[in-house]
């Protein structure tokens, strides 16, 4: 998925968003190589070394990848088990993106 999150840091660039990452490789040295090997430009955080660490089991991730999609309020308006494909995941978030920045330009959240 790192070809297609790196087109959607592009494509959104200027935008309200952010991509966080939550990673469950062996090692943190792991993580940093796939970081540096995939051009990762936003923020992935190790979570243990497995996928039961403390942040999957917060968010109760029971597969991978679990993908959240959260609104500029917090508010979780999507989560996928597995890829829902690209089109849907693109289309949920710039639906997202684009009532984000209505608010903004209304003075809102």
């Amino acid at each position: 998925m790192y070809p297609h999150e790196r087109s959607l840091v592009q494509k959104l660039e200027n935008k309200p968003r952010a991509l966080l990452g939550i990673n469950s490789d062996q090692t943190k040295e792991a993580l940093k190589k796939v970081i540096a090997d995939e051009k990762m430009t936003w923020r992935s955080w190790w979570d243990g070394g497995g996928t039961s660490g403390p942040i999957a089991s917060k968010w109760n991730v029971r597969g991978w990848p679990t993908l959240y999609v959260l609104d500029q309020q917090g508010v979780i308006r999507h989560k996928w088990v597995g890829s829902p494909g690209e089109e849907t995941m693109d289309k949920a978030i710039e639906k997202l993106v684009k009532t984000a920045e209505e608010a903004a330009n209304k003075g809102g959240k």
